[in-house]
């Protein structure tokens, strides 16, 4: 087995060879690529770039080659990580399949749904979106009211999520629906993975503050589902959707580090020498004190995800304390919002016309669609309870309550 130089060093030349020139370059947030079957491509590299790295397997590098994944040892795949970013690679694919529905496929799914759904995921060809919340069921998503009957062969569904990103644009939904309507409301969920172009789903596109809409209504009209299609044990859906709930808070956490959105953040630093230029240093005191502490906590909160990372690995997946960094990532990266708007000073206030730069309305729309952060993938007080619960393992305060009584 070749050792981790050995490894590095072939990475590297595969890399020099393999990454177009203008994959190593930031991002713009229009050339994200999510895949699926119609996908588009505004950069042709974007496309050369993800057919390579897909062949390789290292969209996901960890994941079985059985399946088409890379097959990578955890130590590898940081080396991966680190030539990437040596030379400024582009993250190939963004997807929900890899970030939140493919781990839990390998842990809960059947052999044949491994074999039909992870390679389209490695390769981009399917694009995924997630049917959690509703109008009735959101911090309680267990209170859901999705119906699934059983008809034969058949499941059919009737119901309404909401909040559902790009559900306009996805092609498959990974899907929390009620089956026991007698249980309790834990145990009568299950998970159903369709196509959202089945008959009877429709999509309404919901606009948010910041003028974007990546968010939809999704509505099912007897849509009908091959009951191979269920995930895991029936009525057992929740278990699945609470590991899968870790995966996408340390996901949402990563925004912390990132910025908000897929693509590269824009340098804060730079930003506020723009404005605020005074030689090699910031003019203004008080923005050079926040920033600082910023990039403290910054620095603080990476080598904290790096450490979860790594116990992560002896439970071989994210755990409660995923709740941590996602609570802490998406104040993080708020902040950070806070600050460009500080550092823009008037400049921050438009939206629309002349006297602003693109970079401008894009940082005043990325200021207010940050204040999601704290409300997607479980809310902010969400995440407190299950870190009272979960990590700190704090005593039910209602257990008192009753007891007083």
């Amino acid at each position: 087995m070749a050792s981790l130089d050995e490894f590095r060093q072939s990475t590297r030349a595969w890399l020099e060879a393999n990454c177009p020139p203008s994959m190593r370059t930031p991002m713009p947030q229009d050339e994200v690529v999510w895949g699926g079957r119609n996908a588009k491509f505004k950069n042709p590299d974007s496309k050369v770039w993800l057919e390579r790295m897909a062949a390789k397997g290292w969209t996901t590098p960890t994941w079985p080659s059985e399946y088409g994944g890379g097959g990578l040892s955890k130590a590898e795949a940081m080396v991966l990580q680190e030539e990437m970013a040596r030379i400024g690679a582009r993250t190939p694919l963004n997807s929900f399949g890899i970030s939140m529905l493919g781990p839990v496929l390998l842990q809960y799914g059947t052999e044949e749904q491994k074999q039909e759904h992870i390679p389209k995921i490695i390769r981009g060809e399917i694009r995924w979106c997630q049917g959690y919340s509703e109008p009735g069921a959101g911090s309680d998503l267990a209170s859901l009211g999705t119906k699934a009957i059983r008809d034969g062969d058949y499941f059919v569904v009737n119901g309404q999520k909401v909040w559902t990103s790009y559900a306009d644009k996805s092609d498959w939904i990974f899907c929390l629906v009620r089956t026991d309507f007698e249980a309790p409301k834990h145990k009568g969920i299950s998970f159903l993975l369709f196509d959202m172009a089945s008959p009877g789903v429709s999509t309404k596109p919901i606009q948010l503050i910041s003028g974007a809409s990546p968010f939809c209504e999704t509505f099912f009209d007897d849509v009908k589902v091959p009951a191979k299609n269920l995930l895991g044990d029936l009525n057992d859906g929740w278990t699945i959707a609470k590991r899968l709930l870790q995966h996408e808070r340390t996901m949402i956490s990563g925004f912390g580090l990132s910025g908000s959105r897929p693509g590269k953040a824009m340098p804060l630093e730079e930003v506020a020498r723009q404005y605020h230029n005074d030689g090699d240093r910031l003019s203004d005191p008080v923005l050079r004190d926040r920033i600082a502490q910023f990039k403290i906590d910054a620095e603080a909160f990476a080598l904290t995800s790096r450490r979860s990372a790594e116990e992560a690995k002896e439970s071989e997946g994210p755990s409660a304390t995923s709740s941590v960094l996602k609570y802490y990532g998406t104040e993080l990266n708020k902040r950070r919002m806070e600050l460009l708007l500080q550092a823009m000073g008037t400049q921050s206030l438009g939206w629309e016309g002349d006297g602003f730069e693109d970079s401008e309305l894009d940082t005043t729309r990325g200021w207010l669609r940050s204040k999601g952060n704290s409300i997607e993938g479980g809310t902010s007080e969400i995440q407190l309870n299950v870190i009272a619960k979960r990590v700190l393992e704090l005593p039910d305060i209602m257990n008192f309550v009753g007891k007083k009584k």
